[in-house]
């Protein structure tokens, strides 16, 4: 049964949007902190009363303002792993489970889901305070589950353990994955953990669904500026659109730099922008890459001189930043893997510099907010 989130109010604080999560799917929200998240988050459990919205799921209508419909928070089959957790301290694993069940075989069904989420037998009778941080975790996550929820949604549910305990709460999810024909919407400020666990992003801003999509999708061809910064996209600059270039599909752009005009670009065309309108535009990690002095032949490719100004090495990978003598004061990131250290260029070193012209995105410079 598929989710589907349809919102929009200015009070008491601003949602809008629309997003979609398909049964065995997750989605995640992410944002800077007082995007809207978690607020978004708690319309769908029935814990916020929104101002107009509807909110379906399959067949069954959970909020529908302009029907007068909402039905509360306890009549959702919601499983809700909060970030705090929220198990009752006086309360062994094992009940804190059996909690929301009903039935002489509640504790029987609460021992089998603790198993399900790998909790050791032998910790099942104790209490949260005398748990682990990702022991909580897994108690958290076998009550959301235990009921069979509808949908399942997950509140920053990795943020409070260490990156250790977090590696392998990531493996327990994926594994869950695999039996939890159900939606799943994940909250998270942790862009890496978003592309890494989820199947689409749903990016928000100022209470705004901005964008929904894969992550590679999202990376490659963010909707607007905004959207490109807050899925940590670095290579983004300014240009301006001159027209149609020699083929259908194809465009000419004009690279702006901070000292003035740079080279012009053979860029792909989308018919969405105006002879001399000025334009953000984007390059992926992936289409940028050292090269040989020696200028390509085909047109797809753009061959820059430049300098490295920075070298982080960051486990396997390392990030170059440069900067690009055409257009003058321009910086571009460079990421690279797989090259031993002896390999790289040194700090000061000139380079040259590869961009993959066919994966440039174009954006108008301003996106008019409805």
């Amino acid at each position: 049964m598929s989710l589907r989130v349809q919102i929009d109010q200015q009070a008491p604080m601003r949602l809008r949007g629309s997003f979609q999560c398909e049964p065995g799917q997750m989605v995640a929200l992410v944002g800077p902190s007082g995007a809207g998240k978690t607020s978004l988050m708690r319309a769908i459990a029935g814990l916020m009363r929104p101002q107009q919205a509807r909110i379906t799921v399959g067949d069954a209508c959970w909020c529908d303002s302009a029907a007068g419909i909402f039905v509360p928070p306890q009549q959702r089959q919601v499983g809700l792993v909060f970030q705090d957790y929220a198990l009752m301290p006086h309360m062994t694993a094992l009940h804190n489970v059996a909690l929301p069940l009903h039935g002489a075989d509640r504790v029987t069904r609460a021992a089998e889901m603790l198993r399900r989420v790998g909790l050791p037998p032998e910790l099942a009778t104790r209490r949260p305070a005398q748990l682990s941080g990702g022991q909580q975790q897994r108690v958290a996550v076998a009550r959301a589950l235990v009921r069979n929820p509808a949908v399942l949604l997950l509140d920053e549910p990795f943020s409070a353990v260490d990156q250790m305990n977090r590696q392998t709460l990531y493996a327990l999810l994926a594994e869950l994955r695999e039996d939890i024909a159900v939606p799943m919407v994940l909250v998270t400020h942790d862009l890496t953990e978003a592309r890494l666990l989820a199947d689409e992003l749903v990016v928000m801003a100022d209470g705004e669904v901005l964008q929904q999509g894969r992550p590679d999708v999202i990376h490659r061809s963010p909707r607007n500026a905004r959207v490109a910064d807050l899925v940590g996209i670095v290579n983004r600059f300014d240009g301006l659109w001159e027209g149609a270039a020699d083929a259908p599909g194809w465009g000419l752009m004009r690279w702006l730099g901070a000292a003035g005009a740079g080279p012009l670009l053979r860029v792909r065309d989308k018919g969405k922008v105006e002879h001399g309108q000025h334009v953000t535009w984007v390059i992926p990690g992936e289409g940028l890459a050292l090269c040989e002095r020696t200028p390509p032949s085909d047109p797809r490719w753009l061959c820059l001189e430049a300098q490295v100004l920075t070298q982080h090495h960051l486990g396997d990978v390392t990030l170059l930043r440069l900067r690009a003598e055409q257009p003058a004061g321009t910086t571009l990131q460079l990421m690279l893997t797989g090259l031993p250290h002896t390999q790289l260029p040194a700090v000061g070193d000139a380079v040259a510099l590869r961009l993959d012209l066919s994966l440039v995105h174009i954006m108008p410079s301003r996106t008019v907010q409805p």
